[in-house]
């Protein structure tokens, strides 16, 4: 299988690279590239320029590196792919014997790069390199791609050569707006002088507001009656060109800003040093030299700047995002899609209140969501900006929902309705969840997870629920197995084995299993206890649906958490204290009754787990249950802006319609379903949906088919599959090292073996250090949940990548460059 190219942008102290692209096609980007490898040769003298055209249409002895031999026959001028057709691109690729694709494109480029990187280490002090695009900014590539996307990783300056003809101001700003949405930097823009319609004036004074320079040349003389003429006059025309101080200074200005573009990187990590107070991170043993300084991101890589390089090193490297930045990601860094759609709602709303109002992305988002979470209990949605407030939202919902139909019964009120009598105090309602759950760090969210790290430090936490302990699915030693919590194997049974991952997730089939029947029992019988016995109140049934992030990236047995749910759901008495008058849960009173909730209203915590991050829209599917209350953020908007809704059943919503304002819920927050958001939401969900549609996972699903043994006609019918291939689950599982681990969707969580587990542990610290080493043309950033160490993918990570990061694993583990601490 041929390695995926790992494109990395290029930045070194001895070597500078610009990228020349046109506002249109015919400005003249050829003309501005040589006049520019003259004043650099005259400015540098010592230095070498390299002239690259990466795609080129028409004769040969027309194309422009052609130009460059001719008139600057001092630079290395260079064209990669060459069509005789002049047409563009696409067009011209099409009579191509092998169709050339975007990445088999950039890795041409880069490896040109590096042999001038080379040279330049050979033949000191360094130099300058050209890259001149083809045509205008959006001209398609061989592919049929922009070729905005198609450098986006490279992410050069660019010199962007202005249209000095009628039209070209508006075609020459488009062009800069273009670039600058995808997260170029533009350096210089260069215009030819016209009298009649003064374009350089007023783009000068246009670029001069976005802090951005613009030089005006004279035009290149007209063409003569004959070739030598024209040659003699051009030659003339760039030997004066190369020599205005004007342009001298361009190229003076160009070195001091690449100077200081690694000047500011240098200093970045010291003054975050001084100033940032970091999350989750305990600053007595931090350094400068602990801090990752991120100059870019693309796909699924920072471009991270080493402090250490000199000019014999490459400042910038690729590192992969391995924990998906906190797991926001889930269509890759930069994804011009999600960044136009934030532009257009930027540009058409700004931020509007949405109290009583409504606005197209708000309410196209929320349909979208109710249409495909696959829940025909939802049908009102509630944003607000974060999954932890998300939660908050979600759990007032419930609780309130639980207290209005439990409600004691007291006075008659001045029309006769029954309302608590104020002379009882009201019990305090908690929730039930399970151990090692995490719902964010708000004082809500908090107190909805049981004592840990996270808040045993925390003053005003109080931790109000009881959290049951859980059978665990792992992967130990090549076996899938159900392993029950330690010490009650009494009542959840021997561990269980399954012959697949697909197997444990037949949770319809599983329903008639001894297992489902003890988890039932010792539900029930905990419950009974905890509110006959004990006398306590509970108002919600939270979980994240089948895996734990924070907690450890733990795998729940699907039929545990399905039994739970049910459980709950049937023990409606058990909720209702005598003294109450539980609802009777009418049409009339709740909506369709064969989707109202009984119990407690059950939350679904899928800021994790949802949006495809476990295969499946809504991880809710391989349970087989739904909830009353669900909550979604992080893949929500892709990882671009923060956005999260709280999505409730009609059941739920009219537990807050009343007589009274107090009745309402009263939540809320300045940038509530903010139009930014909503559109990047919206468009995200839309591509998420597109790529399982258009079978864009089928090569991750295949090998896990193949693990469940059936029959081709069977296997469109696989349940559970991870981009993590099962082989290599199954070798990680063999590493003494090991102590299990769990693949699912786009996760991969390794337990490293540790006397003291848990989040305190430093297990994992030896695996992530091996895996951050540049190698194989990247290094991989990750982040450990004590002695768990995991990596997520994105949705749209690559096969290739995938295989090479599991090769990287394989080999820190086995090849002796992980100290595994604590054992």
């Amino acid at each position: 299988m041929p390695a995926t190219a790992i494109t990395g942008a290029v930045l070194r102290r001895s070597f500078r690279a610009y990228q020349v692209y046109g506002a249109n096609t015919g400005v003249g980007k050829t003309v501005v590239s040589t006049v520019l490898c003259g004043a650099l040769h005259r400015a540098f003298p010592e230095e070498r320029v390299w002239y690259l055209k990466p795609v080129s249409t028409g004769p040969q002895d027309e194309a422009d590196d052609g130009h460059l031999a001719r008139f600057s026959p001092q630079t290395i001028s260079k064209t990669l792919v060459q069509y005789g057709k002049p047409v563009s691109p696409h067009i011209a690729a099409r009579a191509a014997v092998a169709q050339l694709t975007d990445g088999a494109l950039r890795e041409q480029i880069q490896k040109y790069i590096g042999g001038c990187l080379s040279d330049a280490d050979q033949r000191q002090p360094g130099g300058t390199l050209l890259v001149e695009t083809a045509g205008g900014v959006h001209s398609p590539t061989p592919s049929g791609s922009s070729q905005a996307d198609l450098y986006r990783p490279l992410r050069l300056p660019v010199l962007l050569v202005g249209d000095h003809r009628l039209g070209g101001i508006s075609a020459s700003i488009s062009a800069f707006e273009s670039l600058h949405v995808r997260g170029y930097d533009l350096g210089t823009v260069f215009v030819f002088e016209d009298a009649q319609y003064e374009n350089h004036l007023y783009l000068r004074d246009y670029f001069a507001r976005q802090d951005i320079s613009l030089l005006a040349l004279p035009p290149p003389p007209p063409p003569g009656d004959s070739v030598a003429a024209d040659r003699e006059r051009m030659a003339a025309y760039y030997a004066e060109m190369s020599a205005r101080p004007e342009v001298l200074d361009t190229i003076t200005r160009l070195d001091q800003s690449h100077t200081a573009r690694l000047t500011r990187l240098d200093s970045m990590a010291p003054q975050a040093h001084r100033h940032i107070w970091y999350p989750f991170t305990q600053h007595s043993g931090m350094t400068p030299a602990s801090i990752m300084t991120i100059d870019s991101a693309h796909g699924d890589f920072f471009q991270t700047y080493a402090s250490s390089a000199q000019g014999d090193a490459n400042a910038l490297q690729p590192t992969l995002d391995g924990s998906a930045s906190w797991w926001s990601q889930g269509l890759g860094h930069a994804s011009p899609d999600l960044a136009l759609a934030a532009a257009h709602a930027a540009g058409r709303y700004g931020h509007v209140m949405f109290a009583g109002a409504i606005h197209e992305p708000a309410l196209s988002l929320a349909e979208l969501l109710l249409k495909h979470l696959g829940n025909p209990r939802m049908k009102r949605v509630f944003f607000s900006d974060n999954g932890s407030t998300g939660i908050e939202v979600g759990v007032k919902m419930a609780l309130t929902a639980a207290a209005k139909r439990y409600t004691k019964v007291g006075k008659a009120g001045p029309n006769g309705e029954q309302r608590e009598d104020p002379g009882k105090e009201e019990k305090k309602s908690g929730v039930i969840g399970l151990k090692g759950s995490y719902h964010g760090d708000t004082i809500g969210a908090m107190d909805c997870s049981e004592p840990s790290t996270y808040n045993e430090r925390v003053h005003w936490y109080e931790g109000r629920g009881h959290w049951f302990d859980f059978p665990q699915v792992k992967m130990k030693q090549g076996a899938w197995i159900v392993e029950p919590p330690a010490g009650v194997e009494d009542e959840f049974g021997p561990p269980q084995t399954f012959g697949s991952l697909d197997d444990v997730f037949d949770v319809a089939a599983r329903d008639a299993s001894p297992a489902a029947e003890r988890y039932r029992r010792h539900i029930l019988r905990t419950l009974d206890r905890l509110v006959r016995v004990e006398g306590r109140s509970f108002g919600a049934l939270i979980l994240e649906p089948v895996m734990l992030g924070a907690g450890g990236m733990l795998l729940v047995d699907p039929l545990f958490q399905r039994t739970l749910v049910s459980a709950v759901r049937a023990s409606q008495s058990l909720f209702a204290s005598s003294s109450s008058t539980p609802s009777t849960g009418t049409a009339d009173e709740e909506g369709d009754d064969t989707h109202t909730w009984t119990g407690l209203p059950v939350v679904f915590d899928e800021v994790f787990s949802g949006m495809t991050r476990l295969g499946p829209f809504s991880p809710a599917a391989l349970l087989g249950v739904y909830p009353d209350i669900s909550v979604h953020a992080k893949l929500l908007t892709g990882g671009l802006v923060p956005l999260a809704a709280t999505v409730a059943s009609e059941a739920v919503y009219n537990a807050f319609l009343g007589s009274e304002k107090s009745d309402a819920l009263l939540h809320g927050h300045s940038y509530t379903a903010h139009a930014v958001g909503c559109k990047v939401a919206e468009t995200s969900i839309k591509e998420l949906l597109r790529l399982e549609a258009s079978g864009a996972w089928d090569a991750f699903k295949e090998p896990w088919r193949d693990e469940r043994g059936d029959d081709k006609r069977e296997k469109e019918g696989s349940r559970v599959w991870s981009v993590w291939s099962p082989t290599f689950v199954s070798t990680v599982s063999h590493r003494s090292e090991v102590e299990s681990v769990v693949a699912l969707g786009s996760v991969l969580a390794i337990k490293l073996r540790d006397e003291n587990p848990g989040y305190s542990s430093n297990a994992a610290v030896g695996l992530q250090s091996a895996l951050s080493h540049l190698a194989r043309g990247f290094g991989i950033h990750s982040r450990v949940l004590g002695n768990v160490f995991y990596i997520m993918a994105s949705q749209t990570t690559e096969v290739d990548v995938v295989r090479q990061i599991e090769e990287r694993v394989l080999e820190a583990l086995g090849g002796g460059g992980v100290v595994v601490r604590g054992i």
